[in-house]
């Protein structure tokens, strides 16, 4: 396994990326990864590693503007902040980096971005969602609005530290758009109809952030292969609480697909 940490320009923007190159030379499509509202490389940890061994395939994971080592977000977040990061930013970075066309994990935000991605009609094998979001719900801002008043009274920003060069920016303005008035009637519902690709979607029954719906949502309009896992006593990261059982699922999937 070769492990290149990089970054690369788009829009001006520096992105840190790191690939993986898989020691299995296969022919078999990359997986980009897509992290959460609050993640970045390092928020995943060694899940990238131990996917791209598990799957002997490359793994391309990298941090969105305002997040990770990237270059920080100028200005406030608007409304269609996930629309930039799949049209303009995700598209460049496949473009520039995937030889084939690739499969997409997106987690939460990054469910929502690949979403976006592939209802665009964009090149793309397949989708693995986890913890989607396809509308904003009270139970996820509720959540949001918890986790940032707990900002100055608890040891969350020495964590987050670890992850992120600005972290107050991180933070901060990644839960201004999400708790905004204007975004509560952010939907991206209309580009699940126009995905044409086999979708695989994983959601903790006790996933904090979100309900059912987004899942549900999915599994009504999507025209390819439909698949779901449901995982219960599993809150909103299965790839870290249940890693083994994750793993599995989506080497099946891919495997089925194929």
């Amino acid at each position: 396994m070769k492990i290149i940490n990089e970054f690369c320009l788009v829009k001006d923007k520096k992105i840190e990326f790191v690939l993986i190159k898989s020691e299995n030379k296969t022919s078999l499509s990359p997986l980009v990864l897509l992290h959460e509202g609050l993640g970045s490389v390092a928020l995943w940890k060694n899940f990238p590693e131990v996917l791209s061994k598990f799957l002997q395939r490359d793994i391309l994971v990298y941090s969105r503007i305002g997040m990770g080592n990237s270059s920080p977000i100028e200005g406030k977040r608007e409304i269609n902040f996930m629309h930039d990061e799949a049209l303009i930013y995700l598209k460049n970075i496949i473009e520039n980096y995937c030889d084939k066309e690739p499969v997409l994990f997106g987690h939460s935000d990054g469910a929502s971005i690949s979403i976006i991605y592939a209802g665009s009609n964009l090149p793309l094998q397949s989708l693995i969602l986890e913890a989607p979001h396809v509308m904003v719900e009270e139970i996820t801002t509720k959540e949001i609005k918890k986790l940032f008043e707990s900002w100055s009274s608890t040891n969350l920003k020495s964590k987050l530290e670890k992850y992120h060069k600005n972290v107050d920016s991180s933070f901060n303005e990644w839960c201004a758009i999400w708790l905004s008035n204007n975004f509560k009637e952010w939907n991206i519902e209309k580009y699940i109809q126009n995905i044409k690709v086999p979708v695989l979607a994983i959601q903790g029954l006790n996933d904090q952030y979100g309900s059912l719906y987004h899942i549900e949502a999915l599994e009504k309009n999507v025209k390819n292969i439909f698949e779901k896992v449901l995982i219960d006593n599993c809150k909103h990261s299965p790839h870290l609480e249940f890693e083994s059982l994750v793993l599995k699922k989506v080497k099946n999937f891919l495997i089925k697909i194929n």
